[in-house]
């Protein structure tokens, strides 16, 4: 606590001042008394935070980034959002100002190349300002020559690619064999990044119904070539938490709720129970010297 000192202490007739506190008076920001993990400043390689927008109003993109912004790295406008947001171009612009990275969903992508309206697509998201498209098949089992083309122009368009792997069917239980093959492919393709499916829900891909992180599928993703590349959707504070024990503070983590930013960042730097020491060695004690 930040003291003001020269506060009578009220006697009458006494001059012995008291060390009062110093209410309104701004300290130092960010605070650096305890020991914490390393966490790299933005724009981040490692450590990203992809956050879910489910239809957040401007007003409240505004407040957000007040308090959150730092930790945000990509903003996905969740599915066919964008499609129907009417303040997406002030919200794409105020991100992209903020030096974060704005994303459509790949559902939209998905429709879009179903309905054979690929083209008007990418118009679309050249337009509205966006800087990163997810290429995924979750919802429509796109052949693999298809996914890789719409790869392939993505990035011939300047775009930053975001590659899915893994089904949002439930019935479909992930093979690791099988999202290894698909990683492979997406890269070789041309995508930057490499998302886990988990959905909004965290019932699925990485995860089984109950949201219980699949162990032998998360070691082969890790000790994979791909494992740098790899954005996990984790949409809830349990899996974030064994992601951040098994690979680390800076592991990527996507689909993150829009109210629990802060949240995760305390999770990241061992500011939660759940987390506690996490990325540090060292004796415990008190840090009280007299």
């Amino acid at each position: 606590m930040r003291h003001c000192v020269g506060a009578s202490n009220g006697g009458a007739g006494e001059s012995e001042s008291r060390a009062q506190p110093c209410f309104g008076v701004p300290s130092a920001f960010p605070p650096s008394f305890l020991q914490l993990p390393d966490r790299p400043a933005r724009p981040r390689r490692e450590g990203l935070t992809h956050v879910l927008d489910k239809g957040c109003t401007l007003g409240g993109l505004q407040d957000l980034l007040r308090t959150s912004g730092q930790w945000i790295d990509i903003w996905k406008f969740g599915w066919g959002t964008s499609y129907v947001d009417p303040q997406l171009h002030a919200k794409v612009r105020l991100l992209r100002g903020m030096g974060i990275r704005v994303c459509s969903g790949g559902t939209l992508l998905e429709i879009a190349w179903r309905q054979g309206r690929v083209d008007a697509f990418f118009e679309f998201v050249l337009d509205a300002g966006f800087d990163c498209v997810e290429v995924s098949d979750g919802a429509i089992e796109l052949p693999p020559g298809a996914k890789h083309r719409l790869i392939e122009r993505a990035r011939r368009m300047g775009l930053v690619v975001l590659a899915e792997v893994g089904s949002k069917d439930p019935a479909k239980v992930a093979q690791a064999e099988d999202w290894l093959a698909e990683m492979a492919g997406d890269v070789d393709a041309g995508a930057h990044w490499i998302v886990a499916e988990g959905r909004e829900s965290g019932t699925v891909g990485l995860y089984n119904a109950a949201g219980t992180v699949r162990q032998s599928l998360l070691s082969l993703l890790a000790a994979s070539p791909y494992a740098a590349r790899i954005i996990y959707e984790a949409p809830q504070r349990a899996q974030q938490s064994v992601l951040l024990h098994a690979l680390g503070s800076n592991v990527n983590l996507g689909n993150i709720a829009l109210d629990d930013v802060l949240g995760l960042e305390t999770l990241r730097l061992g500011l939660r129970a759940d987390t506690l020491g996490i990325g540090l060695g060292g004796t415990e004690g008190d840090g009280v010297h007299v």
